[in-house]
């Protein structure tokens, strides 16, 4: 690795060791009064903001980007309010560090609490989406960590503006400046850094492409907070509510095409189809969505053959994958052979169905009548998360404050020896 990437890691990163250290001491005012300050901060200098990100725009379509990853890229006032009012939902949340977690009496004398604490310093790589910079930079403040930030080239110019307002409110409320820090070069070296940064960094948050992830996974030494891909299922169950599905179905598509959350497969129940024949196809194609699918399926006017490896595929633009299943039993079997374990639906006024696909499926995220595009942790009352987590040790499901912490044991005796 460059040497000069080396020393840039050291001098960031010890700068970030010394911050988590005041961090973990932080009261809850202190930290909430930064993100207040932060949100302010970003409001009154939106301007600044939305011109960094017509730079960044510009570059990205030099660049060739999809317009699913323009619009991950794009901020707006719009936006830019759901910046601010996520913040001052993080603000408001209770803070998790110190949280009694468990705590008990034992026969030798021995009284144990376990507490959460938080964990110390915390890498976080992104790709496009600017809003990350708040986000993260958020929740590692309120769970007591210092939090080192790469973005994406893409939203480089984005995400230094909105970055400016993070350290404007550390300062406002008394807290150290690197406590959030921003990569400051577009270089990629410094991925590998952060990845092999043993001594100053405690874990790694990929929030990105498969792209991305793997090489996270591939190359990192630091332990991972695994965000394997978004390839969200639909299953029409032959009990769906017709009205219901019609609206979840679009929505989980067509929403947001470029997020984790969109729906990339739709699987159709035989019954569902024989009885209201092919309306959700119908309702996709003309919402100007590609349906590649096989079989019956492919008689619908407008729809594609699929390739072999459409299924399984995270899409991130306005394409779906869609087949017929004979019952829930086979929309379960194709969701494991294919789904990345992130998030799956099932439309159905069926309870015992639903709880069969609840309980036999392990995906983080299940969800019944309800749009894929909730997988998001603000939709969960965590205010943000960092993302979408698909392993299953530590955390899982969206990352919030919560999940950036530890714990450790306070046991208190009263002059307890052990014999």
């Amino acid at each position: 690795m460059d040497g000069q990437f080396t020393d840039l890691m050291a001098e960031i990163g010890g700068k970030a060791r010394a911050a988590a250290a005041e961090l973990a001491c932080a009261g809850s005012e202190r930290k909430a009064a930064a993100l207040v300050s932060a949100a302010e901060a970003i409001w009154r200098r939106r301007q600044e903001i939305l011109d960094a990100n017509v730079l960044d725009l510009a570059a990205g379509e030099e660049k060739g980007l999809t317009p699913a990853m323009l619009d991950r890229l794009r901020l707006d006032e719009h936006r830019l309010r759901g910046i601010v009012d996520s913040l001052r939902m993080v603000a408001e949340a209770r803070d998790p560090v110190g949280r009694v977690l468990a705590e008990w009496d034992r026969p030798n004398g021995l009284h144990i609490q376990r507490v959460a604490t938080p964990i110390g310093v915390i890498g976080v790589i992104y790709e496009s989406r600017p809003n990350v910079t708040a986000d993260a930079g958020a929740l590692a403040l309120k769970s007591g960590n210092a939090v080192i930030l790469r973005g994406g080239s893409e939203s480089f110019e984005s995400s230094e503006a909105i970055h400016a307002c993070m350290v404007e409110g550390l300062v406002s409320a008394g807290l150290p400046e690197a406590a959030i820090q921003l990569v400051p070069t577009r270089d990629r070296g410094m991925v590998t850094a952060m990845l092999q940064a043993v001594d100053y960094i405690d874990v790694i948050v990929p929030r990105g492409g498969k792209g991305l992830v793997g090489l996270v996974q591939k190359e990192a030494r630091v332990p991972v907070f695994a965000h394997l891909e978004g390839i969200c299922h639909v299953y029409a169950d032959r009990d769906a509510d017709l009205d219901k599905a019609r609206a979840v179905v679009l929505n989980a598509k067509t929403r947001r095409t470029g997020i984790c959350g969109a729906a990339e497969c739709l699987l159709i129940d035989w019954q569902f189809y024989t009885k209201h024949g092919p309306v959700l196809v119908e309702d996709l194609l003309k919402a100007g969505v590609e349906v590649r699918t096989e079989g019956e399926l492919l008689k619908v006017p407008g729809t594609v053959r699929a390739a072999p490896d459409d299924f399984g595929r995270e899409f991130l633009d306005s394409i779906i994958a869609a087949k017929l299943v004979d019952g829930v039993d086979e929309a379960i079997a194709h969701i494991r052979a294919y789904g990345s374990q992130h998030t799956e639906a099932i439309l159905t006024e069926n309870d015992a169905t639903a709880e069969r696909f609840f309980t036999r499926l392990d995906s983080a995220i299940l969800m019944r009548n309800a749009s894929t595009q909730f997988a998001d942790g603000g939709e969960f009352g965590m205010g943000a998360e960092i993302g979408i987590a698909t392993g299953k040790l530590h955390a899982r499901g969206p990352v919030g404050a919560e999940q950036l912490c530890s714990f450790k044991y306070l046991v208190t005796g009263d002059g307890t020896v052990r014999s």
